[in-house]
């Protein structure tokens, strides 16, 4: 306790110094925007933290995000390509490679929306979609969305962008199972620019999952593997079969030379290091113009490689979780730090594997047990904001979702430990001599949590929960693992507790509760990208609603066109994850993103709507990068 207290005086104190230091700071917003009536509502990231700046003239204002290309601004002096410097970590050869589909693959994260983009982004506060390699798309009824692409546009290759690379696309997708194929059962080219998209019934969420969460890649590098899914499905193959599955593990080792790409940006292949590569433009793409920089730089790391860059401004833009004494920095170097919602954050996973950690009374003391305010400001100060509700979706999209009387039902789990003692007790369990708690078979509750070793604001969230459940009782060590290996031994079911994420940065409750029940649990689910038990949590469970198979009503939340019977599907929801607690939420997290004003310019001011996109969900950085806003400095 007093360790926690010395550590909460001490980053007290810092931010104190640096308010008065003169430095650059203005109080965040106590929430996002909240969403509207309407059907989807938008999402959180990355913050912002400063004084405005001074009012800009009519002919320096930045101009505002659109859905087209911004007019190209006057060219630097020649010899002297202009410049962006972001980050995002990768695998360099021979352990990272160019298949984009499967693990180390390079793909660079939002900045891979650059080289193999999506069909559009959405835009949350417009509730509008904003064209990419899509034109535009329709309904042609209830159960096929029809989408018109971009004419004219070639691949890096010189092969030319047609619907073939998008009906491969989504035949990959099949052949490896993801998600979006649960909602749809067959794609068609209608013709050279336009593809037909069947779905199983009619959902509001599909246009997502095929607009938005798949990049269409070139069928100059997949055709061939896509072909052969079709012919498997055309012998009456499917995922079960020796063949699919031989397909599949052919697949997972194929190695393409190259990243074909129909973005503005195309990897530099002579110049990936380990510590650094480059992308450049590409001038065949239809996107070049839309761009006014020559060339990204991305730094390799997670956050304790990219803080002493972001300290020198050598960096951007970086989406690393900044831990609360390094914010402090930057803003005392006069670093613009901006403070977006991502809809999601960390929470305690539990492998149901392990007694007590299947009886859901024991995980709501485990809720109990944990000052999650603490934790939160702890991890990442004022971009760790405990989740109220718990109900398994973010706070800043419930009131769009919940009623009245769901809301008021939610139990917030407030830090009380005599509620959880209570709970304790009421299963059976003792303390033994030296205050450690005994399991109803007298077992010692002595626990290992994981988390990445390299997400600084998760380890240090990992490492206050255990002090925390230590304290309390839960004899509780943390070790770190390493940030590409923890979700691979967490899929596989090879810890006791675990820090992942829960929610997810999307318009619908949908999305979150695939994350929540799915993604690391033996279901599988949007982002497995590898099997096995993982927290093996049933999803037929009994709640006060009674008998709720959880998996089929997370599926129906996203089916049908009635927005109404969507809601009363994800009020149950809510009212079972806030009562089973399958994890426990600990925060949602926004962004503590730094923009150094040193090569890039055109950053909105904070409020500006587009930030609603949240740094990972439609990242707000690519739309200002590909519609023109982020220009370059003089």
């Amino acid at each position: 306790m007093k360790k926690r207290l010395w550590i909460l005086f001490t980053l007290i104190l810092a931010l104190s110094l640096v308010a008065c230091q003169g430095a650059q700071e203005t109080a965040p917003t106590d929430a996002a925007p909240q969403p509207t009536e309407e059907e989807e509502a938008p999402p959180a990231e990355p913050t912002e933290e400063e004084a405005p700046p001074a009012e800009p003239t009519e002919e320096e204002a930045p101009a505002e995000p659109t859905d087209e290309p911004a007019e190209p601004t006057e060219e630097p002096e020649a010899g002297e390509p202009s410049e962006m410097h972001v980050a995002w970590p990768y695998q360099a050869p021979p352990a990272g490679h160019f298949n984009s589909f499967v693990s180390d693959a390079i793909n660079l994260g939002i900045y891979f929306h650059t080289m193999q983009p999506p069909l559009f982004f959405y835009m949350w506060a417009e509730d509008d979609w904003m064209p990419l390699a899509g034109e535009s798309w329709e309904w042609v009824d209830d159960t096929t969305l029809r989408v018109h692409l971009v004419q004219g546009a070639v691949w890096s290759d010189g092969s030319p962008f047609t619907s073939q690379d998008v009906v491969d696309t989504f035949d990959i997708a099949r052949l490896l199972s993801l998600a979006v194929w649960r909602f749809i059962d067959g794609v068609e080219a209608v013709d050279e620019s336009t593809v037909d998209f069947s779905l199983i019934e009619p959902s509001t969420v599909v246009p997502r999952r095929v607009l938005r969460e798949t990049n269409i890649r070139p069928s100059s590098t997949y055709g061939e593997f896509a072909q052969r899914v079709r012919d498997l499905v055309a012998a009456g193959q499917d995922s079960e079969s020796e063949e699919w599955t031989a397909l599949v593990q052919e697949f997972n080792a194929f190695r393409p030379e190259d990243m074909v790409v129909l973005g503005p940006y195309k990897i530099d292949q002579s110049s990936i290091t380990e510590s650094q590569l480059i992308l450049n433009r590409n001038e065949t793409s239809f996107m070049a113009d839309w761009v006014h920089f020559d060339r990204l730089v991305n730094f390799n790391g997670e956050t304790p490689d990219i803080t002493p860059l972001v300290l020198a401004q050598e960096v951007d833009y970086a989406t690393h979780g900044f831990p609360p004494a390094t914010e402090s920095q930057f803003i005392a170097d006069g670093i613009r730090i901006i403070r977006a919602p991502l809809y999601t954050g960390p929470a305690l996973y539990f492998n149901m594997d392990i007694h007590p950690f299947e009886l859901p009374e024991f995980r709501q003391a485990v809720a109990y047990a944990i000052d999650r305010d603490e934790n939160g400001f702890i991890s990442l100060a004022d971009s760790g904001r405990r989740q109220l509700l718990m109900s398994g979706f973010s706070d800043n999209l419930a009131p769009g979702w919940l009623t009245e009387e769901t809301t008021a039902a939610l139990n917030h789990y407030d830090f009380d430990t005599a509620a959880a003692e209570e709970l304790l007790t009421g299963l059976g369990f003792t303390r033994d001599s030296d205050g450690v708690w005994l399991d109803d078979t007298g077992a010692r509750l002595e626990f290992e949590l994981t988390a990445p070793a390299e997400f600084a604001d998760w380890s240090a969230a990992a490492e206050n929960v255990a002090e925390q459940l230590t304290e309390f009782g839960i004899a509780t060590t943390f070790r770190g693992v390493n940030f590409q290996q923890h979700p691979v031994d967490v899929r596989a079911g090879d810890f006791q507790m675990a820090i992942r994420d829960w929610g997810a940065g999307n318009p619908h409750p949908h999305f979150a509760y695939d994350i929540d029940f799915n993604s690391y649990n033996f279901t599988g689910g949007t982002a497995a990208a590898t099997t096995g038990p993982g927290m093996n949590f049933p999803l037929v469970q009994e709640t006060s609603l009674g008998e709720l198979d959880l998996g089929t009503l997370t599926d129906q939340a996203g089916q049908g066109s009635d927005i109404e019977q969507q809601r009363e599907l994800v009020n149950q929801l809510a009212l079972a994850y806030n009562e089973l607690l399958p994890q426990i939420p600990l925060w949602e997290r926004y962004g503590n993103n730094p923009v150094p004003d040193v090569r890039v310019t055109g950053w909105p001011d904070d409020g500006d709507p587009v930030y609603l996109n949240g740094p990972g969900a439609d990242p707000f950085t690519i739309v200002l990068l590909l519609s023109g806003v982020l220009q370059p400095a003089e």
